[in-house]
């Protein structure tokens, strides 16, 4: 059986560093990776931008994008997304300008409101001890938009500085993990993509949200919501259990302010669980979607009716690579994604 609304299906990657392997071997990975989901016809390959974590390998955001468009040939490739706060937004002009020119038609920019670190480094980035507050993010944004479309006003004092190359605009998606973000995009008029992968208990509330403040925009008359999910598929459930197990152990590890490398099953089984690590696992990825083609299918059909979403993105972390393939193209067989469904490009 398929979807009962089929709809775009994209794909997520943190460029997962394994026990026992190295980030050469992430990255590697990663551009198989990209080459199979393309071929499985997924609609989107995006990146996520984090920092100062030895099992995520995904700092360089916009060179592991352009090493991705490199390596494919029809999917989008885009950010998911790149965190404001750590960059100066002629800068991410004009790497995004350089993606577009590279890859035209094919660059999505997704933007992100938190550091996607801790403190301490989030200082190292932006060499400032002080917080991008609520009211500085909607300014950042705006130059953002105005580097990439030469658009500033006349009296304004940036005017002069023309972020080179022009390529013209890639879409531009606000990312969010709670209604901020949501009202942000419904006010702009942008796309608006929501991480109900660690965030589910907002994930209903930002989207409503996100719809009743929308306000057409430049070449968008509608809202359009991509809900991203955490998703393990396998031949049995029972495989897909095992294969769950390390995100449970590095979920934990991570909230405890302990990250380490991605964990292997064998690891994660093997790791002695008090019950309240077990319950702090348990809640961690209680929204997680986990099971053989038939679970994950009834799962994934329950999400798509709450969220009414137009497309879904996924965030598969399992090791072996092989296995992580795998996940991918068992939900590829019952979405039906050989049948083209256009997502969004503009």
């Amino acid at each position: 059986m398929s979807l009962s609304r089929p709809l775009p299906l994209s794909v997520l990657d943190l460029v997962p560093v394994v026990s026992g392997s190295t980030p050469v071997q992430a990255v590697r990975n990663t551009l198989d990776l990209a080459r199979q989901t393309e071929q499985l016809s997924y609609a989107r390959y995006w990146i996520a931008e984090h920092h100062g974590m030895p099992g995520i390998a995904s700092s360089a955001t916009s060179i592991l994008i352009g090493q991705v468009g490199a390596a494919t040939t029809s999917i989008r490739v885009g950010s998911g997304g790149i965190m404001l706060p750590n960059h100066a937004p002629l800068v991410i002009a004009e790497q995004f300008g350089t993606l577009g020119a590279l890859f035209p038609g094919r660059v999505d920019l997704g933007i992100g409101r938190a550091p996607g670190t801790d403190p301490a480094t989030a200082h190292a980035l932006r060499r400032s001890s002080g917080q991008l507050s609520a009211d500085d993010f909607p300014e950042q944004l705006a130059e953002l938009v105005a580097f990439l479309g030469n658009s500033f006003p006349p009296n304004h004092p940036l005017r002069m500085v023309t972020a080179v190359p022009h390529s013209g605009i890639p879409p531009v998606w606000l990312l969010g993990s709670s209604g901020y973000s949501a009202q942000l995009a419904g006010y702009l008029g942008l796309p608006f993509a929501f991480a109900h992968h660690f965030s589910s208990i907002n994930t209903l509330p930002a989207l409503e949200l996100y719809r009743s403040t929308f306000r057409p925009s430049p070449g968008r008359d509608r809202p359009y919501a991509m809900v991203a999910a955490a998703v393990v598929c396998a031949d049995t459930d029972e495989t897909a259990q095992w294969l769950a197990g390390p995100t449970r152990l590095a979920m934990l590890r991570m909230r405890s302010g302990r990250p380490e490398v991605f964990p292997t099953p064998e690891e994660a089984s093997a790791y002695p669980w008090t019950p309240a690590e077990q319950a702090a696992a348990d809640n961690a990825t209680a929204s997680h979607i986990v099971g053989s083609p038939d679970t994950v299918r009834a799962s994934l059909d329950a999400l798509i009716d709450a969220t009414n979403a137009d497309e879904i993105m996924i965030v598969t972390n399992v090791h072996p690579h092989a296995a992580r393939i795998r996940s991918y193209e068992l939900i590829a067989e019952f979405a039906e994604l050989a049948v083209p469904r256009q997502p969004l490009s503009a």
